[in-house]
């Protein structure tokens, strides 16, 4: 009804224009004075007119002075003959010069087939574009089932193509997905030694880790089709559709074999089956269900191979991760400090890039940050330089860039009182002085009492190494750290704010992961407490489920407390030995808002004792090393 209602106005419209065409050239721009025949024949006795030219039942009239004027006759009857009827004189008549002219033109023929062609032309208009839309109306319908899998390129893959050379690190999941792109550039050497080309290559990692980056590399690499679907298209209201969509993709990929067929975000459809609404006959798994059996349905010489993608790997279906289906697990992991600079440098490729630029530094500053992570970044500090109409990117742009990932945009405007913003200062000071004195901690890079993001201020610390394996040490030195700017607040001003409701509710957290996850309480031992409940078709962790009794529950909301309070006290402890050293910082803080890391070390040296001179203190179950 909607679009009936569009192709009617669209009708009209053309209708009004043929209006305004039909009336332009029927009319003439100037109006011309109409007089009636009694005042021409007037007009002719007192011999005023100079010229009359008749025209059908038009008459124009030129007078003696040039003016114009027109009139109507009679159609029955000549010009001459309709004078005469008026009482005019022969004599009158012969001084005027009188002109007969046939009627001619586009107003001539226009007018009276338009009163028959133009509704027929407005009808057969009208129903062309009904017809048009049912025809497309229908050949959607018959395209409802086809798969819309977007193919990027062919042979060589034309300016699209990426190689591994494209994909810096992830060293060992190119060398398990080069044994790939030997099938399929020559599978005769395989097949002749009985061996079967594996059906399908499963990419797990983390979100920007590039996953889709590589599937395309391996294609660029065997210089065959990549055929890229999500498998959100799959699944549609209707019944069928998604089992049906899956026939066309595999027999589109079957016919340009040999070529990669890449399932992006397996986990939308592939989801472990059995615990999702409508039982067994639901459309999301009979599309599983058919994807399964198309991935049976090939042959031994099917040159075709089916990867996909997951940061998900856990809610797959045993049946899609059994051998014969997805029997090559590749696990991207996030980039080392050398990765993230080989990244970097493919990513500042085409960037006017200042000669004093350290990507190495970039690299060293920005751990747990992902491929897209520094895409997003180099993007970032090139907008930087932009807004500043610098004509290089500069590597203050991109250091601050990292804090702008990381935390959002600074918030100038978001201004604090000059008690408030002593508050803050100390705050902040509290964390960076607690964490530079607690062992297994990294040094501190940046505090800042700017807003960026939601955070009113921060402290970035900077990891000496990359960690894969965390102790319990370095869990109590990051529990007491973040308990430092509650406590600064608390032994400066006497009195505590909001400032620090987001370091308790880490510091909760973290203390209760410790006792429940990580066996790391002395008095419960290392048991994992409580089964993390989770309904797959929602895809998320809704609850936990326990499995211990009401008596270990208080015992593990104690062993929690104690956590934190061991933590405090450390925190407590350090900040009264160094109060002088706060009182710098806090100081230098609020007077200059951003503290980097080498002001940061001159502060705090003079506090500092050397190698010799240490010694452990110890508060509660911490043992805080000075150093």
């Amino acid at each position: 009804m909607k679009s009936l209602f569009k192709n009617f106005i669209f009708v009209l419209l053309i209708f009004l224009a043929i209006s305004g065409i039909f009336a332009l050239f029927s009319q003439p721009f100037e109006k011309t004075n109409e007089i009636s025949l009694t005042k021409l024949v007037e007009d002719i006795n007192q011999e005023k007119v100079k010229k009359i030219t008749v025209s059908g039942n038009s008459v124009e009239i030129i007078y003696q002075d040039d003016s114009a004027a027109k009139a109507k006759k009679e159609t029955e009857s000549s010009f001459t003959e309709t004078l005469a009827n008026y009482g005019l004189a022969q004599e009158k008549i012969n001084k005027v010069d009188i002109a007969v002219k046939e009627e001619r033109g586009l107003a001539y023929w226009l007018g009276p087939i338009s009163v028959f062609v133009l509704p027929l032309l407005i009808f057969g208009l009208f129903f062309w574009m009904i017809f048009r839309q049912a025809k497309a109306g229908a050949t959607q319908a018959f395209n409802f089932s086809k798969a819309r899998a977007r193919l990027f390129g062919a042979e060589g893959h034309g300016k699209e193509r990426i190689t591994f050379k494209d994909v810096a690190g992830l060293k060992e999941a190119k060398e398990e997905l080069k044994e790939i792109v030997d099938f399929l550039k020559n599978p005769k050497k395989f097949l002749d030694m009985g061996a079967r080309i594996p059906r399908g290559v499963l990419l797990m990692g983390a979100p920007g880790t590039g996953k889709t980056l590589l599937a395309r590399a391996v294609a660029g690499e065997a210089r065959v089709p990549f055929f890229h679907i999500s498998g959100s298209e799959f699944v549609e209201m209707f019944v069928g559709v998604g089992a049906a969509r899956v026939r066309d993709l595999f027999e589109t990929a079957k016919k340009s074999a040999p070529s990669i067929l890449f399932i992006d975000e397996l986990d939308a459809v592939g989801r472990h089956r059995g615990a999702g609404l409508g039982g067994g006959h639901d459309e999301r798994e009979q599309t599983l269900n058919q994807i399964l059996v198309e991935m049976d349905g090939f042959e031994r010489d099917t040159n075709v191979i089916v990867t996909a993608a997951t940061n998900r790997p856990d809610i797959l279906d045993p049946a899609l991760l059994r051998p014969g289906r997805f029997d090559r697990r590749v696990i991207l992991d996030e980039p080392d400090v050398n990765d993230r600079e080989a990244i970097l440098d493919i990513h500042v490729k085409g960037k006017p890039l200042a000669l004093n630029v350290n990507l190495k530094e970039v690299a060293e500053r920005t751990p747990g940050f992902a491929g897209a992570d520094l895409a997003n970044l180099v993007n970032e500090a090139a907008i930087l330089a932009a807004r500043r109409n610098k004509t290089q990117i500069y590597q203050e742009e991109l250091l601050e860039s990292i804090d702008k990932v990381l935390l959002g945009p600074e918030r100038r405007s978001h201004i604090l009182s000059e008690k408030e913003k002593r508050i803050a200062a100390y705050h902040e000071a509290g964390h960076a002085l607690v964490s530079s004195f607690m062992p297994e901690s990294e040094p501190v890079r940046k505090i800042s009492i700017v807003a960026r993001g939601r955070a009113a201020g921060y402290t970035l610390k900077l990891p000496t190494q990359e960690r894969r394996l965390r102790t319990r040490g370095g869990f109590l030195s990051e529990l007491a750290s973040l308990l430092g700017g509650f406590v600064a607040e608390k032994m400066v001003f006497g009195d505590i704010t909001t400032g620090a409701s987001n370091d308790l509710e880490k510091a909760s957290e973290l203390a209760r992961k410790l006792v429940k996850e990580y066996g790391m309480s002395e008095k419960l031992g290392p048991i994992a407490f409580g089964e993390k409940e989770e309904l797959v078709f929602l895809g998320k962790e809704l609850g936990e489920q326990r499995n211990y009794s009401e008596k270990i529950a208080a015992e593990i909301d104690e062993e929690v407390s104690k956590f934190i309070k061991d933590a405090q006290n450390a925190a407590q402890k350090t900040i009264k030995q160094k109060r002088a050293v706060l009182d710098k910082i806090g100081k230098a803080l609020f007077e200059k808002e951003t503290i980097e890391r080498e002001e940061f070390e001159k502060l705090i040296k003079p506090g500092k004792k050397t190698m010799k001179e240490s010694k452990t203190v110890k508060a509660g179950k911490f043992k805080i090393k000075r150093v």
